[in-house]
């Protein structure tokens, strides 16, 4: 059996195999359910967690990371990794910020800045498809580049003036519509989408088996090439609409939007059930992902609990996650 191979299709050929056990099977359910219960949790031990307030705020910052990890999803379940979506989001957020503040409307502001963070997912894309270069090597770069293009279209200020569409831009990321947050709105359409593509489209299939097994796929015909290019384009134009969102939450945008975040993202996915050996992940687990580590972060602030811990705690769970998973393959794949 294939190392990538998951407990849900060993017990699919079971027998004895029922529904519950094939939802229990899965990685992303003890993931969303170890969220439930910290909520749960919260809820008890602190006035302030369930409040109103709190939960906006929640599900509001657990919505960036969560758009940008069903791209990273997609990279890493066709094998590859882009570290360069941290810096994706401050340039887009700075080429919208530059267009919006010399007095362009929001709509020519928007486009500008997606197609300025397509641009970097198809250099990426280009580079690693059909120069092969290694992923790592190359979003790493690009990590520096587009952080530093976001310098140097600011001058490295900061933006906060957007000229007659304001307040629109501000609405769009800092607004709600019936009591929800835009960006957790936009961030579930695009998981419905991008759920969608993965499990019933050619191109989320051929997606898989790439990650699974490149070179079975190139034998096969499908355009391998052509695939991890649009699988990079993808990844950064969530991490180009994320950045339109945040600053727009922001009411401002400074050349550190988005440091790190990128470690954020790939924690999401790889704690929602993407492998890092490629071939498995989901659109939902990405989400579950971005909640569980939004969810540690706000109980670290309401606890009282220094917020230095926060990477402690994320790369306890990104461990226990890979080895659960390795375990998991060790013992289903004899």
């Amino acid at each position: 059996m294939s190392s990538h191979s998951t407990l849900a299709e060993v017990i699919g050929t079971s027998q004895n195999s029922t529904p519950v056990s094939r939802v229990m099977s899965h990685q992303t359910f003890w993931v969303f359910l170890a969220a439930v219960l910290a909520c749960l949790t919260l809820t008890i031990l602190t006035d302030t967690f369930a409040t109103e307030r709190n939960l906006f705020n929640v599900s509001r910052n657990f919505a960036f990371v969560g758009i940008i990890a069903l791209g990273m999803t997609a990279v890493i379940a066709s094998g590859g990794i882009d570290l360069s979506v941290g810096s994706t989001v401050v340039l887009s957020a700075m080429m919208i910020a530059v267009i919006m503040s010399g007095g362009l409307p929001i709509w020519i502001g928007i486009p500008a800045a997606l197609l300025t963070a397509l641009l970097v997912g198809l250099v990426n894309g280009v580079l690693i498809a059909y120069a092969g270069m290694p992923a790592f090597v190359v979003t790493l770069g690009m990590l520096s580049v587009a952080r530093s293009l976001a310098m140097v279209l600011s001058n490295n200020k900061m933006m906060y003036e957007f000229g007659p569409d304001h307040a629109l831009l501000l609405a769009l990321g800092g607004g709600s519509t019936l009591g929800l947050p835009n960006p957790l709105i936009v961030l579930a359409i695009l998981a419905l989408i991008t759920g969608f593509a993965f499990k019933w489209t050619r191109w989320g299939q051929h997606l898989f088996a790439m990650g699974g097994n490149e070179e079975a796929t190139k034998l096969t015909g499908i355009a391998v090439k052509q695939l991890k290019v649009s699988v990079y384009v993808f990844s950064a134009f969530t991490a180009g609409l994320t950045g339109i969102l945040e600053v727009g939450w922001l009411g401002g945008v400074t050349t550190n939007l988005g440091q790190a975040m990128e470690l954020s993202v790939i924690a999401a996915a790889v704690i929602g059930g993407a492998n890092l050996a490629g071939g498995v992940g989901t659109a939902f687990g990405a989400v579950v992902g971005a909640l569980l580590i939004e969810v540690i972060r706000n109980s670290l602030i309401l606890l009282g609990i220094s917020t230095f811990w926060q990477g402690a705690f994320v790369g306890a769970f990104i461990v226990i996650a890979v080895a659960f998973d390795r375990f998991r393959n060790a013992r289903y794949s004899e």
